[in-house]
């Protein structure tokens, strides 16, 4: 019997091919979960959701009557919600003075304004039966990394506000962990893992010295998801030990790319 043998699981972020979302939903799926995927790309949602025999439901988190509808669509169908995971995410890595309000307005939607209302109503749904909130986080949220801050404060913000939640409603039996990955080879990160240069210098920041995979982040998933699990407030620090050290400079992966002449 699998670890989620029988758990009603929701994943938002699992609409991009092959993305951490989707391999988060193949595992629970694995471990005998039935899991309903959203997100905004409905043909990629489709073709997951047959394929580890689970449903799908469009969602956009940056909008709260799509959020409510979600999971107003997944408690009709399936009953409850037992685990909901959040893996939306934007990658913005631009300098700090070349953020733009526009650039601002859509990270905070997406990694903090939308959670918060996604945990809000999550709250609603397991206030009589409890459950486990899982936030993707990031190593970022705690060490350094150049270019990266307006990505770095939503991170950090919400993760605190995961530990608001799991302090308030643990008596109800609702846990509310994060997990933070360092870098991993995701779509999101496809052009970054393509320098050899950069994954180098960065491998060597990783005390068990290598960089993440998203089946990594499933594994710590499966975890807190499950009925084993005896944590709340938590930040799983998921990253083979990068926050033990730091991020490389962005001096040191341009200087390294250079010498390997990439760029």
């Amino acid at each position: 019997m699998g670890k989620l043998q029988g758990k009603i699981a929701s994943i938002i972020g699992a609409a991009g091919k092959d993305n951490m979302g989707q391999v988060i939903a193949r595992r629970f799926a694995e471990e005998g979960a039935t899991v309903v995927v959203s997100g905004r790309n409905e043909d990629n949602l489709k073709v997951l959701a047959k394929e580890i025999n689970g449903d799908w439901v469009y969602c956009d988190l940056c909008d709260k009557s799509s959020i409510n509808a979600m999971f107003d669509s997944i408690v009709e169908r399936h009953g409850r919600v037992d685990i909901a995971l959040n893996c939306t995410g934007w990658g913005l890595l631009v300098p700090f003075t070349e953020n733009t309000e526009e650039d601002l307005d859509r990270i905070v939607d997406l990694q903090f304004k939308g959670p918060f209302l996604w945990m809000q109503k999550l709250l609603q749904l397991m206030d009589a039966t409890g459950g486990s909130i899982i936030q993707i986080s990031s190593a970022t949220a705690t060490i350094m990394l150049d270019d990266h801050a307006a990505y770095m404060g939503t991170k950090a913000g919400i993760d605190h506000v995961v530990r608001c939640v799991a302090n308030q409603y643990g008596e109800k039996g609702i846990r509310a962990n994060s997990i933070s990955p360092g870098l991993t080879d995701t779509p999101m990160t496809s052009s970054a893992m393509q320098s050899g240069a950069l994954v180098e210098t960065f491998r060597k920041c990783y005390p068990l010295g290598r960089v993440g995979t998203s089946e990594d982040i499933a594994a710590a998933a499966v975890f807190l998801a499950s009925d084993e699990c005896f944590m709340t407030g938590q930040n799983l620090q998921v990253n083979g030990g990068l926050t033990l050290r730091r991020n490389p400079l962005g001096t040191e992966t341009y200087d390294a790319m250079i010498a390997a002449g990439e760029i």
